[in-house]
């Protein structure tokens, strides 16, 4: 069982690393095209990377994965699911356009915060560490965004914001795997994204195929290894991962995001934003602890 844990652990690993490297991805892929356009071919292609997967999971051998209900019940939950990736990706997407890699992490983890307060709303209740890790997270976010005129960045007003749509979708996916299959959750939700950033990137944003060839790259990167590839390792490690374990690893995506902008996109980062970083991490932290005195079950993915 232990030699179970550590490989899932060291899978989760991976995937955080692909989501971290993947805001690096992005800011490179709009030096050549639009957000939108940009979010419309990401997600096209993660729905493509995953039909494999989701074919293969059919069978349901060894996959662990709810019976599909009917199509009706999937079809409106994925639909809802990529109305919510489609804000949050958007607000992302654009956001990067101004703000730095590890920032944009950094403020889109808010929704760990987020989700346990949130879900008080649903009668879900909310202990000390969701309170004390939301006072960490907003004090980080206030040394992270907020300039001397007391007035937020561009950018990080539009993470800020999508921050909330990845908590409403935290909080569909939490409700939907729980009975449906995720993998075909996550591929109508991929494909409803797609759309729509398709709808939206038609009439401000134009792309010429020299464009488009320059950012193949980033865009298969984003496509296939943070959509395709982490999701489904997310969904299969957290079977026998214990839910403590998952959550913690996850949350160095934001540590993978600053190093991978440090280091590829030479950006660079204030002893006041680095203060930043670290309480937000910590507020992060200690939203999660209280799940190392909760027996291992289902864990939504998110």
């Amino acid at each position: 069982m232990q030699t179970k844990t550590l490989k899932s652990d060291l899978l989760l690993l991976l995937a955080a690393f692909f989501w971290g490297t993947t805001f690096v991805a992005q800011r490179l892929g709009m030096e050549h095209i639009g957000p939108m356009t940009y979010n419309a071919l990401r997600f096209a292609v993660g729905a493509l990377t995953l039909l494999p997967v989701i074919l293969a999971s059919r069978s349901r051998v060894g996959w662990g994965l709810p019976r599909q209900p009917g199509r009706r019940f999937l079809l409106s939950g994925g639909l809802l699911a990529g109305l919510a990736l489609f804000g949050g990706a958007s607000m992302q997407q654009i956001g990067l356009i101004y703000t730095t890699a590890g920032k944009a992490s950094f403020i889109t983890s808010l929704y760990v915060v987020l989700v346990p307060i949130v879900g008080l709303f649903f009668g879900q209740r909310c202990g000390w560490a969701a309170w004390v890790g939301a006072g960490l997270a907003v004090a980080g976010l206030y040394l992270l965004s907020i300039t001397e005129s007391f007035t937020i960045a561009r950018g990080d007003s539009l993470i800020l914001i999508g921050a909330f749509f990845w908590t409403a979708h935290v909080l569909l996916i939490g409700y939907l795997a729980r009975r449906a299959n995720p993998l075909h959750i996550a591929g109508i939700q991929f494909i409803v994204c797609a759309i729509l950033s398709l709808l939206a990137a038609l009439p401000f944003e134009t792309a010429t195929l020299p464009a488009l060839r320059a950012a193949a790259l980033p865009i298969l990167y984003a496509g296939v290894f943070s959509a395709g590839v982490a999701f489904t390792l997310q969904v299969i490690c957290q079977r026998t991962s214990p839910p403590a374990h998952a959550a913690l690893v996850m949350s160095l995506e934001t540590v993978f995001a600053a190093l991978s902008g440090y280091l590829l996109l030479h950006e660079r980062l204030t002893p006041r934003d680095l203060a930043g970083c670290a309480l937000m991490f910590a507020g992060l932290i200690l939203v999660q602890l209280p799940l190392l005195f909760k027996s291992p079950g289902d864990h939504a993915p998110a």
